[in-house]
């Protein structure tokens, strides 16, 4: 069986991927916690070839981050994985170990990898075992009882899925995920005429994750041959060859597609930024007329499937969409000061929320007739400006939005809808080239 890559599955979407907190320590499903260690191995020893580019796909970056980066980060917040390791080329351990360093992944660890799949695989378990030997007094402590391979281009792996791969693995030695064939599967002839088919309704894609106990995946490893390592990609079949292991195969969500090709580096940009872009906190500072324009963009933004808090200051216990929101909005009313924004872009620094993610903050500014002078709107612009050039420095994407007080009623409903939509482009694209400007709304 080949682990498929459907074109049919890039509009899934993860369901728990990100949640509103930072990625590092998100709360485990009700109910989810295992009482034996499991580690993982991720081979990202591959060169990208299918992507067409020049750098190997699990290091291409979006959104600030390598690939790895993300599938790193799905693993790291399940809190009943214990370790990491990252199998990869040799020349690109330094690579990996600055991308560890740079985005503070905890519980991972790189190593060399081989020249094919199961030669990093295999180092990858291997790796697991040496860290036994490292301290006896570590060994009942460290030694997996179970196993996970994935892959490193797989970034949407779920926590729930995670528990049933390992859950089985233990039970049964072995489990892998499957999903249903979308093409039929045909054999050809050596002159390139059709031979016959397979009736699809009685065959699987093999996918990842897989699961193994350690004792049955090293041994398999063992006794493999050269022709496996060389040539081969299943881990299931080694361990029933190898070790008569009949692994337990459970159907998987359509979020396990691997980034395979250039336009899956898109797709995968495009699911994180819809995932980042549910939510936003807005920030009224304590004034009537702030909370009112608030109120305002919160009915706006609903009909546009985007969710609104409304505080009046990031301090108590409002303090907490410090560590769960990624988009923020800072009202502001005749004063065009940017105190406040200042002291939020502070408040998110000293959070490192924009270590995994890029922030949005956005100032909402609704402008006075003592304020269309041309000297004011200046100051104004290049404000904002130096502001936004700052804070893109630390991975906050800063943009602002000017609207005019306005006594007709239907004149300033238009505006509220504009910049309601606005800021649902903003949150929505995170585009770099936009920071530090201040639109009309």
């Amino acid at each position: 069986m080949e682990r498929g890559n459907c074109d049919s599955d890039r509009a899934a979407h993860p369901g728990v991927f990100l949640s509103r907190g930072s990625g590092k320590s998100d709360p485990q499903p009700a109910g989810r916690s295992l009482d034996f260690p499991v580690s993982v191995v991720l081979p990202a020893g591959g060169t990208g070839e299918r992507t067409g580019l020049q750098t190997p796909k699990q290091f291409c970056s979006f959104l600030g981050r390598p690939l790895i980066s993300y599938t790193i980060q799905a693993f790291e917040r399940v809190s009943w994985i214990q370790s990491i390791v990252v199998a990869v080329a040799k020349e690109n351990m330094d690579l990996m170990t600055d991308i560890i360093q740079r985005f503070q992944h905890r519980k991972v660890r790189a190593v060399p990898g081989g020249s094919t799949r199961h030669r990093s695989i295999c180092s990858g378990v291997l790796a697991l075992r040496e860290k036994e030997q490292e301290g006896k007094e570590r060994l009942a402590l460290d030694r997996p009882k179970v196993v996970i391979i994935h892959d490193a281009v797989r970034p949407f792996v779920e926590e729930d899925f995670l528990y049933k791969i390992a859950m089985a693995a233990k039970e049964q030695g072995a489990a892998g995920a499957i999903r249903p064939l979308v093409s039929t599967v045909i054999a050809t002839t050596s002159e390139g005429y059709l031979d016959h088919s397979l009736e699809r309704a009685k065959y699987r894609a093999s996918e990842m994750p897989q699961g193994f106990r350690y004792d049955v995946i090293y041994q398999a490893y063992q006794r493999c041959t050269e022709s496996d390592f060389e040539f081969g990609t299943e881990c299931l079949h080694l361990a029933l060859q190898y070790c008569g292991t009949n692994a337990k195969l459970i159907e998987g969500p359509p979020t396990l597609w691997k980034v395979t090709y250039k336009r899956d580096l898109a797709a995968a940009e495009s699911i994180i930024k819809e995932t980042l872009s549910r939510s936003a906190c807005i920030v009224t500072g304590g004034s009537a007329q702030a909370a009112a324009l608030a109120d305002a963009l919160q009915k706006a933004v609903g009909a546009l499937d985007m969710e609104l808090d409304i505080i009046p200051e990031l301090k108590g216990d409002n303090g907490r969409y410090l560590l769960k929101e990624w988009n923020f909005i800072q009202v502001s009313v005749s004063h065009p000061c940017l105190s406040g924004v200042d002291a939020l872009l502070a408040d998110l620094e000293a959070a490192n929320r924009a270590l995994l993610h890029p922030l949005v903050v956005i100032w909402v500014h609704l402008s006075g007739s003592d304020e269309l002078s041309i000297s004011r709107s200046m100051a104004k612009h290049v404000a904002i400006m130096d502001l936004g050039s700052a804070a893109k420095l630390r991975n906050i994407l800063l943009y602002g939005i000017q609207l005019h007080q306005s006594e007709d009623t239907e004149h300033w409903e238009r505006s509220v809808l504009r910049a309601a939509e606005i800021t649902s482009m903003l949150i929505r694209e995170r585009s770099p080239a936009l920071v530090g400007q201040l639109l009309q709304a």
